[in-house]
């Protein structure tokens, strides 16, 4: 299977996870998957990230999510879904911001100054690539 969109990927998983209800989530590593792990821990998305070094059973390093639940089992993230994609990217300037689920939700925008929230990025005044909405 060709990696053609490694952060759906990334969303896929922590989607799937979610719906079977798993504490932990593996994902391959790469930098701006880490900075989406910071962020979903920021917000209080999830528990929180480890980055695991190469073994036997991933060559390469690999993200262990752990998902955060209610007391009622129910996740922290009600939906993710990805905004620019690899065929159709999604650019907007700080004022054009999109906000997710009237201001409950979080954008994640990867500007010039680093990968940061929607909320983040209209303080600082920059714009970016819009990549993906968790709510």
């Amino acid at each position: 299977m060709s990696m053609t969109d490694p952060i759906a990927d990334f969303l896929t998983r922590v989607r799937n996870g979610i719906t079977a209800q798993h504490d932990t989530v593996v994902i391959p590593a790469s930098k701006l998957k880490r900075e989406l792990a910071r962020i979903l821990t920021e917000q209080g998305y999830i528990v929180g990230y480890d980055v695991e070094a190469p073994n036997a059973d991933h060559p390469g390093e690999i993200i262990r999510v752990q998902l955060k639940y209610g007391d009622d089992r129910r996740s922290a993230i009600a939906g993710l879904k990805r905004a620019s994609r690899p065929g159709q990217r999604y650019y907007v300037d700080h004022s054009h911001i999109p906000k997710v689920q009237g201001g409950m939700g979080t954008a994640i925008v990867s500007t010039s100054s680093g990968v940061m929230t929607g909320h983040d990025a209209r303080k600082a005044g920059v714009g970016g690539e819009v990549v993906a909405f968790i709510w």
